[in-house]
């Protein structure tokens, strides 16, 4: 598969998702924005839009580009052994999930990431466009860190493909303002990362906003000890946001969210 072609796979995913989860919740949100939803949108998606251009620019060719040359130059553990693909790629792909929540939980620890991390969970309100609001900094340290993966794994082309696509659209499905019938969510959630579960990792409460780091499985919460079951008020009860970012001039302002990172304090809602 070549880069043009995994290109046009991602975003037609990419786009599909947004527009279902989009008109989901148009149709049945799960609570209102504080603030306008255009001005929230122009900024995200331009947030969106500066990250995507900082991944091209980093990775013309992509992450897959990275695992061909390490397949043709046998680098990497999974090139090193002859594994059939129905192994590597699933547990390539197992193993990719671990290593963003372990990398989200680091940008939530280490003060300076945090300060690039933040311009996330500023966001007053959590709807599908939250989900891709990330500064472009801190996607272009991501995409280093999957990068150094890549290499050390020697991972196949198709778990990358499957991945990223994984990715961003659970990303963009935990994210959105909907709320799935209690029954679903209760059982959903025993396998992937639901809305009701990630809305209290977007708390103003310190202890559920240091919880539920999971952005595609959610065994990984369980398993290191960061899951929160229910958010303290109830989910209707979760003031979203950071404290000192809740104004429309602090969040829907593009510049004022490229430059969030160098100012304030370093860990401000600690």
């Amino acid at each position: 598969m070549d880069s043009t072609t995994e290109m046009w796979i991602r975003l037609g995913v990419f786009i599909g998702v947004l527009a279902v989860m989009m008109c989901w919740e148009a149709l049945t949100p799960n609570r209102k924005s504080p603030v306008s939803e255009l001005a929230r949108w122009s900024t995200n998606f331009g947030l969106i839009f500066i990250g995507s251009l900082v991944v091209r620019l980093l990775i013309p060719a992509g992450l897959a580009a990275v695992a061909l040359w390490a397949q043709q130059h046998n680098i990497g553990l999974w090139n090193q052994f002859s594994v059939s693909l129905w192994w590597s790629i699933p547990i390539t792909v197992v193993l990719f999930d671990c290593l963003i929540y372990w990398q989200h939980r680091v940008f939530h620890r280490v003060p300076l990431l945090w300060r690039l991390h933040r311009v996330h969970h500023a966001d007053p309100h959590i709807d599908v466009s939250t989900g891709l609001r990330f500064h472009p900094i801190e996607i272009g340290l991501s995409i280093a860190i999957k990068l150094v993966a890549v290499v050390v794994l020697g991972t196949p082309i198709m778990a990358i493909l499957i991945f990223e696509v994984l990715l961003n659209a659970t990303a963009m499905f935990s994210h959105a303002n909907i709320a799935l019938p209690k029954n679903i969510e209760k059982t959903l959630r025993k396998v992937i990362v639901t809305q009701t579960m990630h809305r209290i990792h977007h708390s103003q409460i310190v202890s559920e906003t240091d919880s539920n780091f999971g952005f595609n499985l959610s065994i990984w919460d369980r398993l290191f000890g960061s899951y929160t079951e229910s958010a303290k008020n109830g989910d209707d009860g979760i003031k979203i946001g950071l404290k000192e970012y809740l104004t429309t001039k602090s969040n829907s302002n593009l510049i004022n969210l490229l430059f969030m990172p160098f100012k304030g304090d370093t860990k401000p809602y600690k």
